[in-house]
């Protein structure tokens, strides 16, 4: 990870640091929250619930729109429609796919990383930002590797592999 300090030692190998996401062999740090990372299980990553706002914005224009295509079925209008009339109905029910396309573009879920701790699940950490979403969960699950391995300072697959003498 660039730019990231290593601090080398038995249990304070940092292996990620930014302001308040502290992640090291032995503790997970999110803000106030700390977690010891040889209690930690099950992890898994999620994505957080939609937008609210875009949520309501989705289910009022489907249920206005349905509503008026349910007023026009009972009332008899719709045999009095023309062509362009159809059209242009068939194109406002795309207002809610819209809706809700525009509403995770501008406001997408939150990246969601989810554990059992001592027993019990908990979120652990929660971003919009993908790349330090990922930069978190790895060295989470690489601090993990080295608790249960017995705190090796780097992982077995960073070591050279042994080539004879010729």
């Amino acid at each position: 990870m660039p730019g990231s300090p290593r601090v080398t030692g038995s249990r304070n190998t940092l292996l990620y640091a930014r302001p308040g996401i502290i992640v090291t062999i032995d503790r997970f740090t999110v803000g106030r929250n700390t977690f010891r990372v040889a209690h930690l299980t099950h992890l898994r990553s999620t994505r957080g619930p939609h937008d609210r706002i875009a949520v309501r914005a989705v289910a009022t224009s489907g249920a206005m729109i349905g509503g008026v295509g349910l007023l026009l079925g009972f009332s008899g209008g719709l045999q009095r429609l023309t062509a362009g009339a159809y059209l242009i109905f068939g194109a406002v029910l795309l207002v809610p796919a819209l809706l809700a396309l525009a509403g995770d573009r501008w406001r997408p879920p939150a990246y969601e990383l989810r554990g059992i701790y001592r027993g019990e699940e908990v979120l652990l950490f929660s971003t919009d930002d993908e790349r330090q979403f990922g930069q978190v969960t790895r060295a989470l699950v690489r601090a993990r590797e080295m608790n249960r391995y017995g705190g090796w300072n780097e992982p077995l697959a960073s070591v050279d592999p042994w080539r004879p003498s010729r």
